[in-house]
Order: C-alpha cells, then sequence, then structure tokens
C-alpha cells in the first residue's frame, strides 16, 4: 500500500469564529483551482476536492476543527503554503 508523502500535506487549525463557511471556501477553492494537479483538503472522517466549495462545505468545519491540505504532487508546493497561511490567517477575517 502507497501511503502519502507527508511532505505533501499540512493540518492546520481553523482559527476563524465562523469556521470553514462559504466565504472561506470560496477562498480556499479559487486557490486549488489553479493546481497542477489535485488538492485536497480534509478532517478525520473524510477527504475531499479543495477546488470545490460544496465539497468543502460538507466538511462542516467549525472554529478549532483541525484539517488536512494535501495536494498530489511538489509542483503544488507553493500553493499548498498559500492555502495554509490563508487557513492561518483566519481567511482574513
Amino acid at each position: 500500500m502507497n501511503r502519502p508523502d507527508a511532505s505533501l500535506a499540512r493540518t492546520v487549525v481553523i482559527v476563524n469564529q465562523l469556521g470553514l463557511h462559504a466565504r472561506s471556501a470560496a477562498k480556499i477553492a479559487e486557490l486549488a483551482q489553479n493546481a497542477k494537479h489535485n488538492v485536497w483538503i480534509g478532517n478525520a472522517a473524510e477527504s475531499v476536492d479543495a477546488a470545490s466549495i460544496i465539497d468543502i462545505l460538507t466538511l462542516g468545519c467549525a472554529k478549532g476543527a483541525r484539517v488536512t491540505i494535501r495536494i498530489e504532487h511538489p509542483d503544488d508546493l507553493d500553493l499548498l503554503e498559500q492555502i495554509v497561511a490563508l487557513v492561518r490567517s483566519g481567511f482574513g477575517e
């Protein structure tokens, strides 16, 4: 069984009061749509396509939730770091 490369994933905590809501999901999806390869976001229960606002919203992440953002290829490392910075900043809210 192949294990995902840990260097291609980051776990972050949702810090903004409203959690991962539509506006914040749209910001993540906008960045993920610029990736050369697939980008995934998930919690302990599931992982979804980070380029889809609806998929992100199905995670139901409130403030304090831990999410993991994963890319499939090192070509997208800069994008991964941008998404991590966005989440850590509370989506600019």
